[in-house]
């Protein structure tokens, strides 16, 4: 009987300390996902606000009046609007309070001036701004920027190349419009067949830097699933309708497909209204444009893509590369295409290595553009 007792003691224990577990673990989610309550941080920041108070009124000269912003600028970045007005009627009591102790502010300089009161106003209207922007988009501020960097680097490892066997030589760069961390230029690649098949995708969104980089992330993952599950004639198309049903007002992309055989070093190109590829064959130190056809992504259903063949021999190389690397205001394509293989030439003989980033610094360094160039070498 006792020894029952003991262990219906230590059971309810246990589920106590279950219970007690599993609330701290969902409040911190909650609070974590910005649906937690606010209480303690408002609490905080509510005592603080008599605090400065109080250092003002001992010693204004080192605890001027202004230091009520501080408060409130932390109270834009952690507190919801209900709670943030609350805040702000904590420190316009306490500018009252400080103004009838200190006295007029024509009695000298540390003194609630009017310029005080314009600068803790104006402090308190953009954190509210902050504050309404966080509770519409639902992030909360100690999260958005973890949210951004994880979007970031989930579009960094879709558009890592696969390894290639020996003998090949792959590598891409990629640069934002305006220095921003997203770009509306993506690749997805993956090894197809046994490993045999190399398949990349090389995509421009329309528009560009933050702008496109949600489509982009979107398409990305979209493409990425579709990649090695289709057919290589079926993919183009199958995006083409993936796009459609997106139903964007700005919803085309340009797309070239590359599968190539990594036995044989033949492959097929097809492209959806995108530059043409840019082949150099060793044997003549020449380049030759390998334009495949194909409408826009996104434009109309029922498109047909028709592919262009080629074979890459030992030495050669072959350059996929959207149009921020070679367009620009000042110049045509053309002009763009002949300074890029007039560039690439300097590499030839150091097999391309490093190539890439190189290239779109000397080609398109300062261009208001998204800007990507994927190099596949085949060594001699």
């Amino acid at each position: 009987m006792g020894r029952r007792r003991v262990d219906s003691y230590a059971a309810r224990t246990r589920r106590r300390a279950l219970r007690a577990r599993t609330a701290l673990r969902r409040s911190a989610v909650d609070y974590f996902r910005g649906d937690g309550s606010d209480w303690v941080a408002l609490a905080g920041l509510l005592l603080t606000v008599p605090a400065i108070a109080v250092g003002t009124l001992v010693n204004p000269v080192w605890c001027s009046p202004v230091a009520l912003v501080l408060p409130i600028v932390a109270g834009g970045l952690i507190l919801r609007p209900a709670s943030l007005l609350g805040l702000y009627a904590a420190a316009a009591s306490a500018l009252i309070v400080e103004s009838v102790v200190l006295g007029p502010y024509t009695q000298g300089p540390a003194r609630v001036t009017p310029g005080t009161v314009l600068v803790v106003a104006a402090c308190g209207l953009f954190g509210l701004l902050i504050a309404q922007f966080r509770a519409r988009v639902g992030v909360p501020w100690r999260r958005g920027g973890t949210m951004l960097f994880d979007l970031r680097e989930r579009i960094r490892v879709q558009s890592a190349l696969p390894r290639l066997p020996a003998g090949w030589h792959r590598e891409m760069a990629l640069r934002p419009a305006g220095g921003q961390s997203f770009s509306g230029d993506f690749v997805v690649a993956a090894r197809t067949h046994g490993g045999r098949t190399l398949e990349v995708v090389l995509t421009d969104v329309s528009g560009k830097g933050m702008d496109a980089g949600s489509r982009a992330l979107l398409l990305s993952g979209a493409f990425g699933g579709l990649l090695g599950s289709l057919p290589p004639h079926a993919f183009l198309p199958a995006a083409n309708g993936y796009l459609l049903r997106q139903d964007w007002d700005e919803g085309f992309a340009t797309s070239v497909h590359l599968v190539l055989d990594l036995e044989s070093g033949d492959y097929e190109l097809l492209s959806a209204g995108h530059l043409p590829a840019l082949q150099l064959h060793a044997g003549t130190g020449r380049w030759e444009e390998q334009t495949a056809e194909g409408p826009l992504l996104g434009v109309y259903d029922g498109a047909e893509f028709h592919p262009v063949k080629g074979s890459l021999r030992p030495g050669d190389v072959l350059m996929l590369f959207t149009d921020g690397l070679v367009e620009s205001a000042d110049r045509d394509i053309a002009e763009g295409i002949d300074r890029l293989t007039g560039e690439a030439d300097r590499y030839v003989a150091s097999g391309f290595e490093g190539a890439a980033w190189h290239l779109i610094e000397a080609c398109a360094k300062d261009v208001n553009d998204d800007r990507a160039l994927l190099l596949i070498s085949r060594k001699a």
